[in-house]
């Protein structure tokens, strides 16, 4: 979507225009508003107003003459960022939509003096830089703060703490509104079977304070997250979606309650609970969704270890905090350990297993003078390693960085059933005032008469069936996926999986089994005395020939040299040069070589092995017409290898997590909606930028995050039936829309003559309900052939 915002000093405002001036959708009606709906139009006294410099300068009055304390010093957490320039990064909390990213970036870049200022909706983080002195990060904590917003200096662990305490009390929540609904909805069909006179006033009576009872209790502990949300908006002179939303909900109860007190026989309180209980759902499955950015980027900072060991200079060791390591530290890394740091070898031979930053499936031969970067593991000998960059300066951080940055973009993806809702919600408010004022005025009727009117309007128009139009969708979609060894892990997934027309695909891991397996080695004797040597070392390689031959005889007596390979006296088992062999094999596979006294040097050959349906794969891709490449950390020449084989025309080898992004980038502005596929901590940064994304279960953690689906098992056919289930949900999800809003064309006119009362109403919203769910339940009973 388009960002009119620029986050440069002296941005000004577009002009009107006739899309959102916030997320760019085309406005509807000849209205002069320059919002599509009530959250891109938080900052309405800006753009009705004077302007947004008008407004920021009167809101530099009002903290001058009202100063809002801060609960922390930010001055002590500002980093230097180079170029005179500092940085800090703050946790927001109060954040509710697009909007509030909006306000927060516009206001911050009316300053001359801030360089960068970005929010992430999804972990709630501000990354703000400017030229200057770090006694300003208070001034513009203060900014945001006179907004409404509470901060904290961003750190991921406090992050989490919050997020997981929000989950658990929408939980709660649900939990609460799901119980009084049903038991609510109980006493209602109780009460509309009597209605043909089986069941006299004073029962009706009594259900409905029985009703009452259960109701407004539960409204008002499980409505707490939408009313808390209405009343910090309202208070800090902006509004939200919640805000209609608390309207309606207290309306309804307070309408019932005295339909209630007077005896008459019409309460409302099931559409109350029933509808928090519907809003309940999506704000957990939208937080859910945030949440996952927050876990991708934990997951990415805990690959580099909590501490790391520093040689101070009398030559002793002392473990210290990563984020406290300085360019110029020596750091001993021992056998098994995780770099912590970005560095140089300075002493010792190893390998490195690089395969969650490179992508490159084999460990990497380490010597002194060779660069090495945090979050790679050390396989064999120590080493010492001088720092060069640590903290927010290692690649891992900017991986991190990147995944972020990319989950920003996407939080702005609207998905179809809220792009709806935008129009909706506004229209139908409106015509249940308008028939309120219009029996109340026109019709001459009491205004407890004309209210029961409208609310039978609210009722009618109740979004139950617009709310359950997406959600059980993706239910009945999730489960078939899941069937199929499929997770859908993002509620936007399917309708973007449905959009897809180009699929970008790694290969470790991803078109191989990201493991090397033997394709060479002919001599079964050799196989043997090999096999039973490399039983003693955790080496890839040497792990792959323990699986080509498990029947081999442990040898005793193995000694393993950092760096060359194995030695059982005379015997040998290691790279070319540790056996005698004048020059390695280079024909794209790792190699071992084992050497006796008396004998010809054997070489054993590996591959990463391709999935055993990657190529049939490849080709139902073509069927479809989507167009695939390959972008891979590895080897050229191993990446053309793969490429071949599978039959993948396009390919990129040793590419850099930036790289990828960048590239993906370039398909998105050339129009492109891409799929990625992928495993490796390297591709976290593409599958998060991309349009939709899938990773293999064999990924890493960090990696699983930031894609929506995993797939389960060696064969690549689940990701064809993710992308057909999906084009046939979107195709279903766009029924069910017309669906409901069909239902309200019939019914709202004839509520809003007095022909429907709140019985019927509420019997037209539970039948509109119960064909969406219908017309969803087709998903799961249709057969895929041939992967279409």
């Amino acid at each position: 979507m388009t960002n009119v915002v620029a986050l440069s000093g002296g941005a000004s405002m577009a002009p009107p225009r006739r899309v959102c001036a916030h997320c760019g959708e085309r406005l509807r009606g000849q209205g002069d508003s320059l919002f599509c709906c009530a959250g891109c139009a938080a900052a309405h006294e800006i753009i009705d107003g004077a302007g947004l410099g008008s407004f920021y300068r009167r809101l530099e009055e009002t903290r001058a003459h009202r100063p809002i304390p801060l609960e922390t010093d930010f001055a002590g957490f500002v980093r230097d960022a180079g170029r005179g320039e500092c940085a800090l990064d703050l946790l927001v909390d109060g954040l509710d939509c697009a909007a509030c990213v909006w306000l927060i970036e516009s206001l911050l870049a009316r300053d001359p003096a801030v360089v960068h200022a970005r929010v992430n909706l999804s972990t709630r983080r501000l990354s703000l830089r400017w030229r200057g002195d770090a006694g300003d990060a208070d001034k513009y904590a203060g900014l945001i703060a006179s907004l409404g917003f509470r901060l904290a200096p961003y750190m991921a662990l406090a992050a989490s703490a919050a997020e997981e305490d929000e989950m658990r009390d929408l939980l709660r929540c649900l939990a609460v509104a799901g119980f009084a609904a049903a038991n609510v909805m109980l006493l209602s069909v109780a009460v509309w079977s009597g209605e043909a006179g089986s069941m006299g006033d004073a029962t009706r009576d009594l259900f409905h304070w029985i009703s009452a009872a259960i109701a407004l209790p539960a409204v008002v502990y499980a409505g707490r997250p939408f009313f808390r949300s209405a009343f910090n908006a309202l208070r800090a002179g902006r509004t939200n979606m919640d805000v209609p939303i608390s309207i309606g909900v207290t309306l309804a109860c307070i309408v019932s309650l005295h339909e209630t007190w007077l005896g008459e026989p019409h309460a409302f309180f099931d559409s109350a609970i029933t509808l928090i209980f519907f809003l309940l759902i999506g704000r957990y499955l939208d937080r859910r969704a945030r949440g996952r950015a927050r876990q991708t980027v934990q997951a990415m900072l805990a690959l580099s270890n909590a501490t790391a060991h520093v040689v101070t200079g009398d030559g002793r060791t002392e473990a210290r905090r990563v984020d406290r390591l300085a360019a110029g530290d020596i750091l001993l890394v021992a056998a098994g350990e995780r770099l912590g740091a970005d560095g140089t070898v300075i002493e010792g031979v190893s390998s490195l297993d690089a395969s969650l930053i490179s992508g490159e499936s084999l460990p990497v031969a380490v010597a002194p003078g060779a660069r090495v970067v945090a979050g790679t593991v050390n396989l064999g000998a120590p080493l010492r390693v001088r720092v060069t960059a640590a903290g927010e300066a290692t690649l891992l951080a900017e991986i991190v960085r990147l995944v972020e940055a990319a989950e920003h973009g996407r939080s702005k993806f609207i998905a179809l059933a809220d792009r709806v809702a935008r129009a909706y919600a506004p229209v139908v408010h409106l015509t249940a005032l308008v028939t309120f004022i219009g029996w109340l005025v026109l019709g001459a009727l009491a205004w407890d008469r004309a209210l029961l009117i409208a609310t039978s309007v609210l009722i009618i128009t109740c979004p139950c069936a617009l709310a359950l139009a997406v959600p059980v969708v993706q239910v009945v979609a999730s489960s078939r996926l899941m069937r199929s060894g499929v997770l859908l892990l993002s509620p936007s997934a399917l309708e973007r999986l449905a959009q897809i027309d180009h699929v970008v695909l790694d290969k470790t891991g991803t078109l191989t089994l990201g493991r090397p397996e033997l394709v060479s080695g002919d001599d079964a004797d050799a196989l043997q005395i090999a096999a039973g040597m490399a039983a003693n070392s955790r080496h890839p390689l040497a792990q792959a020939l323990r699986r080509a031959a498990p029947e081999a005889m442990i040898v005793d007596g193995v000694v393993e040299i950092s760096g060359q390979g194995l030695q059982a006296g005379a015997v040998r088992l290691g790279s070319a040069r540790f056996c005698g062999v004048a020059a390695a094999v280079d024909d794209g596979h790792s190699e071992l070589w084992l050497a006796r006294a008396g004998r010809a040097p054997v070489r054993f050959a590996f591959a990463d092995s391709v999935r055993p349906d990657a190529a049939e794969f490849i080709a139902a891709l073509h069927r479809r017409g989507l167009e695939v490449e390959l972008l891979s950390g590895d080897r050229d020449v191993v990446a053309a290898s793969v490429a071949a084989a599978t039959g993948v025309d396009r390919w990129q080898a040793q590419m850099s997590p930036a790289a990828k992004v960048e590239r993906l980038n370039e398909l998105a502005n050339a129009g492109k909606r891409v799929l990625m596929v992928g495993d490796g901590l390297n591709d976290a940064p593409a599958l998060a930028a991309a349009h939709a994304s899938i990773s293999p279960s064999t990924a890493t953690e960090a990696t699983q995050n930031a894609a929506d689906a995993v797939f389960q098992g060696d064969r690549l056919a689940p990701v064809l039936e993710t992308l057909t289930v999906a084009q046939r949900a979107g195709r279903l999800v766009r029924q069910n829309l017309a669906l409901a809003l069909l239902y309200n064309l019939g019914a709202v006119p004839l509520a809003v003559a007095g022909v429907v009362t709140p019985l019927i109403a509420a019997l037209a919203m539970s039948s509109s309900s119960l064909l969406v769910i219908g017309n969803a339940l087709r998903l799961g009973r249709r057969p895929i052939r041939d992967g279409r």
